[in-house]
């Protein structure tokens, strides 16, 4: 695999033991980690490890396989996730193989057939790798629509983002964060019903996954602290929203305090 596709954390799904060694050798090799489960139960907890692309295999009974990958493709967090199935040998297909009307539901992104070498499998999960954009998804909420509409419209100009939905208040971001799964929340720390400052102590406690940046008229200090407390990890003012925003939003998705002050500020404490 080229330096761009190493380095990424590949989920096997599989339960034949000699395929799986030799998968995960193949795959160490070019200096990936392999995650390896053997039923639908141990993929969807294993799914919490983020992995770059999932591999669904043989697994069975029959119908398995399929239950995964659809509840994959329907899951907010995870359908977009390259995946690859492999189905099983002719011999094994009504034991642990898929169906006829099953394959014609398949939305995987590759499919190939046992037996099959894991070192055939090298470029073809390269491929999935090197076309895969993780966008980071951005739920904007703002209790007036000409602001939403501009921050909407930075965000959107940018190639690693998308806007998954937008709320006018911090009561309809709560509501919809369980739905969407957004990677960052962008809550204005004033807004009508529930405040952003009310909504990110929610998010953070329900949705840990979610990280909030706030965006706010007054940049004081003690608003600041007011956000760090309620378990906001970013800060901006809208004066400076146009310039900061996208640096922001990105700060925050890897976990990250935005900007430096915000960051000092939080550790001095």
């Amino acid at each position: 695999m080229s330096k761009k596709t190493e380095n990424k954390k590949i989920l096997l799904v599989d339960d034949e033991s000699d395929f799986i060694d030799a998968f995960r050798m193949t795959m160490k090799a070019h200096s990936n980690e392999v995650i390896c489960t053997s039923s639908k139960s141990e993929a969807q907890e294993k799914m919490s490890e983020n992995p770059d692309i999932v591999v669904v295999g043989t697994i069975g009974p029959s119908g398995e396989a399929f239950s995964l990958h659809k509840w994959l493709k329907e899951h907010p967090k995870y359908q977009d996730i390259p995946l690859l199935v492999l189905d099983a040998k002719y011999e094994d297909r009504h034991e642990k193989g898929w169906r006829k009307f099953e394959g014609m539901q398949l939305e995987a992104d590759d499919f190939l057939t046992k037996p099959i070498e894991p070192s055939l499998l090298v470029p073809r999960i390269q491929n999935l790798l090197e076309h895969l954009e993780r966008l980071i998804k951005v739920l904007v909420a703002d209790d007036h629509t000409m602001v939403r509409d501009g921050i909407c419209a930075v965000l959107a100009l940018q190639k690693d983002m998308s806007v998954v939905g937008e709320a006018s208040d911090g009561k309809e971001a709560l509501d919809k964060v369980p739905r969407l799964m957004p990677d960052v929340a962008l809550l204005d720390i004033q807004m009508p019903i529930m405040s952003g400052v009310q909504a990110t102590k929610e998010i953070v406690k329900q949705y840990p996954q979610t990280k909030v940046l706030i965006l706010t008229q007054y940049d004081e200090e003690e608003n600041m602290q007011i956000c760090a407390q309620a378990g906001a990890l970013g800060f901006i003012p809208k004066k400076a929203a146009s310039s900061q925003l996208a640096t922001g939003v990105r700060a925050v998705y890897d976990g990250t305090y935005f900007p430096m002050t915000f960051k000092e500020m939080v550790e001095a404490k």
